[in-house]
Order: C-alpha cells, then structure tokens, then sequence
C-alpha cells in the first residue's frame, strides 16, 4: 500500500512539473518576440554605440577615452551641456508648477473636461508640426509672427512711430549728417531773410501723406525780425525735370517733421512742419547764430519687435513651445492625483479656518508630493532627449547658440562633423544622464504600487 501512495505521489510530482514547464514554455513563446525586438531596438545599439565611442571617426582605429576626453574640450559640447542643463531646471519645474495651478484651478470651473481638452489638444501634434507653429509664429517679421505683430502693436499705441523711416538729406546742399544720425544745416544762419530749404530724398511718394501741399509757396515766404522760416520738402520731381536742391512747383512738403533750432549747442526753439513742410521759430534773438536741425528720430526705422530667434533668446523661446505642449500633460495626471485626495482632510482644514491658499499649501502640496514627483521626473527623462524642436525651431545662423546633448549627437554625428566617435560618446553620456531618473521613477512607481 505503501508503494502504491508513494508511486501516487511522484506522478502528481512529476505531472506538476511538466506543467510547470509547459507553463514556462508558453510564457516564453509570448515574451520572445518582444525580447527580439527589445534586443534589436534597444539593447544592440546600446551595446554598439559603447564599443564605436572607443574609435576614431573612420571606426578603424582604437582610441579609448579620447573621444570622451575632447567632448569636454570642445566648446560646442559644453555649450550643450549648459543648455541641456537650462532644460532639466527651468522646464520640468514650470511644467510641474503650471500643470499644479491648472489642476487645481480647473476643479473650480463648470466646463472642466472642455478646459482640460483644450489644454491637452497640443499633445496631440508632433513635434515637427509644433516646431513648424513656433518657427512661424516667432518671426522677426510682424507680418508673419503672431507675437511680433502682438508686441509691435502694444509698443506703437505706447510710442509714435518715426515720420519718415529711412529718409535723408541731399549732404552738399547746405546740410550735413550729424553721429547721433539727425541732420543740420552746415553754416551759421541769423533771423530775417528767405526761407531755409531742407530737401529729402528717400521717401517713396506714395509715403508721402496725402494732405501734402506743394512746397514752393513756404519757399517764397519771408522771415521777419526775429524770425526763422524753412520748408522741409521731398527733393523729387515724379516723371523727372526737377533741379536737385531747389524747390520745384511739383515738389511736396513733408508734413510732420521735429525740427529744433540749436544755439551754442543747446536747443532754443522747437517746430513741426505743416503740410506744405514749413516751419517757422519765432522770438529768437536779432543777430543770433542758429543751426537748423532736424532730429534723427524722424528717420529712425520702425520698431519690428522682439529677435525671438536671436543668439540671447532662442533657448528660452524654444522652452515656451516646448511648455505649451506638455502643459496638458502635467495637467491631466496632476488632476487625477489630485481628484484621489481625501476630501475629508481638505474639508477639515477648512472647518478649522483655513483658506484657500493656506489649504493649498499646506494639505493639496503635501499630499500630491508624489504625483509631482513623478511628473517632474517624467518630464526630466523627456527633457534630456529634446530633439526636433530645437532643430526645427532654431535658425541655421543660432543653431549652436541652441543646440543640447541630443542635437549635438547628431550634429557630430551625421549633420556635418562625420565623426561617429564622439557621437557615440555623447550618446552614451546621454544614456547616464538618463538612467539614474528612470531608475528613480521605477522605484518609486513600485513603492507605490506595493
């Protein structure tokens, strides 16, 4: 009987087993094709990129920690290291803070899921296509970038434009050019006689506004005791004929024009020209000698905004695209931690006479510290291999001025240096960069869920 329990009990043994095997068997068969394609995709150029940064450029020669030493010699790969390092810190921390506010601000709102919808539609588009908004809405152009046609109309309703960008005066002709750019008259002039003609050129007259009169009237005119004329006029006769610097019967005043009087340096009277472009200055001193000035903000070039895309702006500007596509990110996942808050702790501090503000930082802040961490982690890990926006964004002329670790990878690697050397050697520091916050985020993710 014994014999019989015992052989019983190995053929249960043994029928576990080969279920255990079979079990094993089949589990393998499912995690094998992704373990090819981990393998492939993953761990293969991992462990090439390693072997390929201890080569020269050609892959032929072993060099060791060169390519590693002048990585950090080469002033372009530390202007990317300052960059990327601009990113980690500046980006993540205003996207944790703005998904914060908007997550809290949209528990408040009767159309929540509509707002949020909104705000997380831009995720949405690729990074090629938001790259492509950016560039366009950033040009230096006010009529083509939307926030340079924005910042150009806010500055022209504070500051009036100049009369006549780009205009200037016949030099030779009894005025010269000053340093500061205006224009003067070139001999001493004393009240009394016939009016100073100042002639421009440089005016389209189409530019010229349409209430202009003809300037020979104003040139005729005479000055009394105590009294200086003159007759700013565009120096150009339409379907030519006209003698330059003379006042011809064609010939417009240009209305509009600062003019100042200048005494022994100091300005002593100031004029704006009519319509036919005279201008006159009365109560100045019989015998007195005056120059006749017209200043340089006349002709000075409008005001075309803001160089987004300059050298001192690019990066900063490349981050407002970036936070305006994974603002809704860090909205949606702070808003599901903060909707899984006990609502009895929030609701018992307000009993007790905390406000809003006080609830804010002291219970929501505290208790969402996890949730944020995981975001800005996430956004960190993100951040550090920020690529197409940068290089679609940035014009050629300030693409170093912008580049970080991932675009200097494949500008050494293949934009112009051919040296795949150090592109893989900055590939691999990418990759250390990198690893320490996913092994942060993995940890915590497994705290959290034991």
């Amino acid at each position: 009987m014994a014999s019989v329990t015992e052989t019983a009990r190995r053929g249960a043994a043994d029928a576990r087993r080969r279920a255990g095997r079979r079990r094993r068997i089949v589990a393998v068969a499912f995690v094998l094709p992704a373990l090819l394609l981990l393998g492939a995709l993953v761990v293969y150029p991992v462990l090439f990129s390693v072997g390929r940064s201890f080569l020269d450029a050609s892959g032929t020669r072993f060099v060791g920690a060169g390519n590693y030493a002048e990585m950090f010699r080469d002033p372009a790969t530390l202007r990317a290291i300052r960059n990327s390092t601009v990113w980690v810190v500046v980006a993540p921390t205003l996207l944790t803070a703005l998904g914060l506010i908007l997550a809290v601000l949209v528990e408040k709102i009767r159309w929540a899921a509509a707002f949020k919808l909104l705000l997380f539609l831009p995720m949405a588009v690729s990074f090629l296509a938001a790259g492509i908004i950016f560039r366009l809405a950033y040009d230096e152009d006010p009529g083509k970038g939307v926030l340079n046609a924005a910042v150009v109309g806010v500055h022209d309703l504070f500051e009036d434009g100049a009369s006549y960008p780009g205009a200037r005066a016949r030099e030779g002709e009894g005025v010269r050019r000053a340093g500061d750019g205006a224009y003067e008259t070139t001999g001493a002039l004393s009240p009394g006689g016939t009016a100073l003609p100042l002639g421009l050129v440089g005016v389209k007259p189409a530019e010229v506004p349409e209430d202009a009169r003809p300037a020979a009237g104003a040139a005729a005119a005479k000055a009394g005791p105590g009294e200086l004329r003159g007759v700013v006029y565009l120096d150009f006769t339409p379907g030519g004929g006209g003698r330059p610097g003379a006042v011809d019967a064609a010939e417009r005043g240009l209305p509009g024009l600062a003019v100042e009087a200048v005494s022994g340096g100091r300005t002593v009277a100031t004029a704006t020209t009519g319509t036919d472009g005279a201008f006159r200055f009365g109560g100045l001193e019989p015998g007195g000698s005056y120059t006749v000035r017209l200043p340089a903000a006349n002709f000075a070039e409008p005001f075309t905004g803001v160089s987004w895309l300059g050298p001192a702006l690019v990066t900063p500007a490349i981050i407002g695209a970036y936070l305006w596509i994974w603002t809704g990110f860090a909205m949606v996942l702070i808003g599901a931690g903060l909707s899984a808050l006990p609502r009895d702790a929030l609701e018992a501090a307000r009993i007790d006479g905390a406000n809003e503000w006080q609830v804010f930082r002291r219970i929501t802040v505290p208790l969402l510290a996890p949730v944020l961490t995981v975001v800005f982690v996430t956004l960190v890990i993100n951040v550090m291999k920020v690529f197409d926006l940068i290089y679609i964004i940035a014009p050629g002329p300030v693409q170093e001025d912008a580049t970080v670790l991932a675009t200097q990878m494949w500008l050494v690697s293949f934009g112009g240096g051919n040296d795949q050397g150090l592109g893989s050697a900055l590939g691999v520091l990418l990759l250390l960069l990198v690893i320490p916050a996913m092994v942060f985020n993995v940890r915590r993710f497994r705290r959290s869920q034991s």
